[in-house]
């Protein structure tokens, strides 16, 4: 399921969203105003946003720069202004995309698709020696292939793609388990704490990698090139 935010002060048009989005296999999470918006991103992860741009209070070009100064998740602009400045305002501010309203379902869903193809993560990634490959499953490090389970492989896979980025327990959970998880944030320690140690047994220096951020969750750490022999347990 790909994770959408739809940002509208319009009810109805989030409502028209939701069901033009939803059978095709989008999670969407729906905020009335800029405050909301924000809230919902300081909290979870989303693989695109839909993004009005009059709104009450702030505009969705001054939300569109509040959201590039944390994240650079996807950003289409919705608007029923059909103005060049519009556009050219709302792609200097951090927009990938942008579409007038009314427009057509097939539309939309394609110019979501396109761009989403365009930043969809790496499938093979290679970080400090250490080799994730989503495809063949597999993590490598010298020579030896490390045994890791589908969370763990996940977790790691998902840190390796957004280096010095934090994620908290609660992030992890609803982004590797679902929303509807019953499980809590122990259970990240315990994969993490796992995945870990599988990896540490073939020399590589997860513990340098793999940063513990206290009280809040983990983060991945790209290595300088003088550490990249050192281990150190955390």
């Amino acid at each position: 399921m790909t994770k959408a935010l739809l940002i509208d002060d319009e009810k109805r048009m989030l409502d028209l969203l939701t069901l033009y989005l939803e059978p095709h296999s989008y999670t969407c999470r729906k905020a009335q105003s800029p405050g909301e918006a924000l809230t919902y991103l300081a909290k979870e992860t989303f693989d695109i946003i839909l993004l009005d741009i009059m709104m009450p209070e702030m505009n969705g070009f001054e939300l569109c720069e509040k959201i590039r100064e944390v994240s650079n998740v996807p950003i289409i602009m919705l608007t029923a202004r059909d103005q060049h400045q519009d556009v050219v305002k709302g792609l200097n501010v951090g927009a990938d995309d942008y579409i007038t309203k009314p427009f057509y379902e097939k539309e939309l869903i394609a110019r979501m698709t396109a761009l989403l193809r365009r930043v969809s993560p790496k499938q093979t990634l290679e970080l400090n020696g250490l080799s994730w490959d989503k495809d063949q499953f597999e993590v490598i490090y010298d020579k030896n292939t490390i045994k890791l389970t589908p969370k763990e492989f996940a977790i790691l896979g998902l840190l390796m793609q957004h280096p010095n980025r934090v994620f908290s327990r609660e992030q992890l959970l609803d982004l590797i388990w679902g929303y509807d998880a019953e499980t809590d944030g122990r259970t990240i320690d315990s994969h993490i704490r796992n995945m870990r140690e599988k990896i540490r047994q073939t020399g590589f220096p997860i513990d340098d990698c793999i940063v513990t951020v206290w009280s809040v969750g983990y983060k991945w750490l790209n290595l300088e090139p003088n550490q990249k022999n050192s281990t150190r347990a955390k």
